[in-house]
């Protein structure tokens, strides 16, 4: 990719008790495609080794790491994360193994390419192998995704997904104000009322089970709701 080599990338990851993955999500960002990456850890009060794992034998996979004395939530980590970044391009990388580093590449092209300000990776429009899970999720997702629609209008497929890539002009814009998975339609509806240019591009997905970890629920879902009303309507 040619146009990388003047633009500097910094991936944010923020986790919560993620003993059983953090070693291999950082591995795999490592050896994507995207070199010479800024990596920002955010370890938001885990409580399960993942920060002593981080402190110690992982200290060599990453270029900083920020420690939530308590648990705050996604957005909370992820503002911590873009108020530490220095990178040109943001991406927000979950830290379980549902989402794959080797796709950088393209999520970063219409960035790149002069197209977009903002790319959401879908799960819902093509892309690579997808793991079979919850049905109700699916539904959920897409349920949120087509409410948020409505009132941005704009036409994401996925808005609830991880990935997200952000040049940092815009983000510089944007004050996050939700702690947890209501980071997703604030973000949403914040971008959207910048009027910038917003792509989406396929993604694999290997989806994970409650036994494996999942973490977000119902509760998330009714919060997702009340910020898609909160951030569109009065703001």
């Amino acid at each position: 990719m040619d146009s990388q080599s003047n633009r500097k990338f910094s991936v944010v990851v923020p986790c919560f008790n993620e003993a059983a993955t953090i070693r291999q999500i950082l591995e795999s960002i490592q050896i994507s495609p995207l070199k010479d990456l800024e990596v920002i850890v955010v370890d938001d009060g885990s409580n399960d080794g993942t920060t002593e794992a981080l402190s110690g034998e992982l200290a060599g996979l990453y270029q900083h790491l920020i420690l939530h004395p308590d648990n705050r939530g996604k957005g909370a980590a992820l503002r911590s994360g873009f108020e530490k970044a220095s990178g040109d391009i943001i991406i927000v990388q979950d830290a379980d193994l549902e989402y794959d580093p080797r796709e950088y590449p393209n999520l970063v092209r219409p960035i790149l390419e002069g197209k977009a300000e903002v790319v959401f990776g879908s799960r819902f429009a093509g892309g690579g192998p997808h793991r079979v899970v919850y049905f109700w999720h699916m539904v959920g997702n897409k349920f949120l995704t087509l409410l948020s629609n409505i009132f941005t209008n704009i036409n994401l497929t996925d808005m609830e997904t991880c990935y997200k890539v952000f040049t940092r002009s815009v983000l510089s814009q944007i004050s996050i104000e939700e702690n947890r998975f209501g980071f997703e339609p604030e973000v949403t509806a914040k971008v959207a009322r910048l009027k910038v240019p917003i792509f989406e591009v396929g993604i694999s997905y290997y989806g994970r089970t409650y036994e494996e970890g999942k973490k977000i629920g119902w509760r998330d879902g009714v919060r997702s709701i009340y910020a898609i009303f909160k951030y569109n309507l009065f703001r």
